[in-house]
């Protein structure tokens, strides 16, 4: 395991609070998941999601997510740029990240995937990410109404593996933050943790694949499924058009967003050509050229 930054009580209880009030500002209760509805959240904050693969040499994308804003004539726009070649759990989790960015007001930033070993702010955008999506309070209920305690030290590995992808499948979260959550409210010891964080959770061949399999093989297949996804929502693609309508944006950033989807203005009726210096700049979103870090 690699050391992280570890939050003091009193910044953690400030992203327990910001997630609190943030579920609650979308009328969301604690006690239910957010799960895919993490999309249509983006689509409540007029956030443009971008979703785009970025492969890397290695087995790991080299980034999750970005979060971006533009401003033209006057008007913001605010744009998330989404790594789908990473597993689709990992993705949810990524957008909550990029969320507490937004919240925050950071400013445009770039999520590498070691970032969070070495940046404090990395680190607490971790944190809200799991909290946003699983708050601690609804973890600490599920678990005392599922054992009828708190402390699960006596709970057989098998019992709790079982408990994991039932969390995992509700919620959406990937694995190790789940297993980090229980840790952090004291329900399992540091042995247990240690032993289950090790598992490798993307072996559908292992135990406790089978078991996710077992309990719901449509969702746990779907959460670890690279996607490789390229693509917006129809009703961000509608935004970009009507901004260009409105004179918000020019006929090159109209021509050269849509053509990150796969799209040209001509689909919707438009006589538009865009230069491959334009393209070029764009494409800076996903190569993290435009972006500080932390």
């Amino acid at each position: 395991m690699n050391p992280s930054i570890m939050l003091n009580e009193v910044q953690v209880e400030e992203i327990r609070k910001l997630a609190s009030d943030k579920r609650q500002s979308l009328n969301i209760a604690s006690e239910v998941p957010i799960a895919k509805d993490i999309f249509t959240i983006l689509e409540q904050l007029d956030i443009i999601l971008l979703e785009y693969p970025i492969n890397s040499e290695g087995d790991s994308p080299a980034f999750s997510a970005a979060i971006m804003y533009s401003e033209e004539n006057g008007k913001e726009f605010i744009f998330i740029g989404l790594n789908t070649a990473d597993y689709f759990d990992k993705q949810v989790f990524a957008i909550a990240h990029e969320l507490y960015h937004y919240y925050s007001k950071t400013g445009s930033h770039l999520s590498r995937l070691n970032d969070v070993e070495n940046n404090l702010v990395e680190a607490k955008a971790n944190r809200f990410a799991a909290e946003f999506l699983f708050p601690e309070v609804a973890l600490k209920s599920i678990v005392i109404e599922e054992f009828k305690t708190s402390k699960l030290e006596k709970i057989p590995e098998k019992t709790l593996l079982r408990f994991i992808v039932r969390l995992q499948s509700t919620w959406w979260l990937p694995y190790r933050p789940i297993v980090k959550g229980l840790s952090e409210i004291g329900a399992i010891s540091q042995e247990q943790y240690n032993k289950l964080y090790d598992i490798n959770e993307r072996d559908l061949n292992s135990e406790y694949g089978k078991m996710g399999l077992a309990f719901n093989k449509e969702v746990y297949n779907k959460l670890n499924k690279k996607t490789n996804k390229i693509g917006t929502s129809a009703k961000d693609i509608e935004i970009i058009i009507r901004n260009f309508e409105d004179n918000l944006i020019d006929e090159d950033k109209f021509a050269e967003t849509l053509n990150l989807f796969g799209k040209s203005p001509d689909d919707f009726g438009y006589k538009i050509t865009v230069s491959d210096e334009d393209l070029d700049e764009f494409d800076a979103f996903f190569s993290g050229e435009d972006f500080h870090e932390g």
